[in-house]
């Protein structure tokens, strides 16, 4: 032994000690994440989230994209505080220039700058919002200048709600993949739906889909909404977009801050052509979602299967898949914990069917009644 190593060591120890100390004081280092005296360290949740799909032809705005023009959204959020955006490109195959951008009419900035690039097939977080604290339930506009060309844009087709791209009215919504706060005092929810979630069957602008009433049940809870029309567990659609185990890691398990997942997949695996009658491979894919949320250290609420007599392609041979997958997800072998939404909202007389008070009318997609009986079937405390 000649005696170096330890005094090397301790060189390289001191050397990297006076770059931390460096990088801490430099110029637009950002302190948003460091702990806070008194406070511990600050806990980003997502509190507004939507997912993204690849834009077809029939898709004139994303498909096109964007010179020169400003996406307005606004969004209703779960829990409030601080606030910074998350954007995301999934989809795309060059890089879109973001900026300038406000939220609540409050400059937003991007490692200090006001623009900032979001790669292709990559996500783009804000700076926290300086001056900007919402409180839980509050309703925020972000506008967001795309300089452009963009090309096609990633984007989610229909959110049920009113934005507007340079001034025309659209229920879409681009880049933008959500809103995250510090704020959140109860469960953090990340949900994975289809049209359910999404919205359908409920009026545009009355945040009354089921994850906004389960939200106003649970106050101070965070709930991210990520369902796509049409979405299925196990087969992806060039115009729904991945399965839900195609897109489970980038939509939920990219999230900050969740606690639990809440499935609500499997109607279109049934219903939409090819049509899966096998419940085996249906559940097998519902326990690969449930192997993934544990390995990330989250707790998985499945969903039982809503009736759909009614629907055009309802048939009896379906009803008999649709029962037995139902039957095994009650069992409590398949997820951590269960909401039973068949239960909620079927026909005692006709199981089936939904009951007519919740049916909007397509035999499918329940009403805003059948979103609260939706919301109030998820039990808090298999949220925690």
């Amino acid at each position: 032994m000649t005696g170096r190593g330890p005094a090397r060591r301790g060189v390289l120890t001191a050397a990297a000690a006076g770059l931390a100390a460096a990088a801490a004081t430099a110029p637009g280092a950002q302190a948003a994440e460091a702990p806070r005296s008194g406070a511990g360290r600050s806990r980003w949740t997502t509190s507004w989230a939507t997912a993204q799909t690849a834009p077809t032809a029939t898709d004139t705005v994303a498909s096109a994209g964007l010179t020169d023009g400003t996406f307005t959204a606004t969004v209703r959020l779960s829990a409030g505080g601080q606030v910074r955006l998350r954007y995301g490109h999934a989809f795309g195959t060059v890089p879109v220039l973001i900026g300038p951008v406000t939220a609540g009419g409050q400059p937003v900035t991007f490692g200090g700058r006001q623009q900032a690039w979001v790669a292709a097939g990559a996500s783009l977080t804000s700076d926290p919002v300086a001056g900007l604290r919402t409180p839980d339930a509050a309703r925020l506009t972000v506008e967001t200048r795309l300089p452009g060309p963009t090309g096609p844009l990633s984007f989610h087709r229909n959110t049920h709600a009113s934005h507007s791209v340079d001034g025309t009215r659209t229920t879409s919504v681009f880049l933008l993949t959500g809103v995250e706060v510090t704020g959140a005092h109860g469960p953090v929810i990340a949900v994975l739906g289809d049209s359910i979630a999404e919205g359908v069957g409920t009026p545009d602008d009355a945040d009354l889909r089921w994850p906004d009433q389960l939200a106003r049940r649970l106050p101070g809870s965070a709930v991210a909404n990520l369902g796509i029309s049409g979405n299925r567990v196990l087969l992806d659609d060039t115009r729904f977009g991945p399965g839900g185990q195609a897109r489970f890691d980038r939509d939920v398990l990219s999230l900050p801050g969740l606690r639990t997942v809440l499935v609500h997949l499997g109607v279109n695996d049934l219903q939409q052509p090819p049509s899966q009658t096998d419940p085996a491979l249906l559940l097998a894919g519902y326990r690969q979602l449930v192997l993934r949320a544990r390995n990330a250290g989250l707790r998985a609420v499945g969903a039982t299967i809503t009736p759909f007599e009614g629907w055009t392609r309802w048939t009896p041979e379906l009803e008999a898949v649709r029962q037995r997958i139902n039957a095994a997800v009650r069992t409590g072998r398949v997820f951590d914990a269960v909401a039973d939404f068949d239960a909620a909202v079927r026909d005692p007389d006709r199981p089936s069917r939904m009951l007519p008070a919740h049916d909007s009318g397509d035999g499918l997609h329940p009403n805003p009644s059948g979103h609260a009986a939706l919301a109030a079937a998820v039990d808090r405390r298999h949220l925690l």
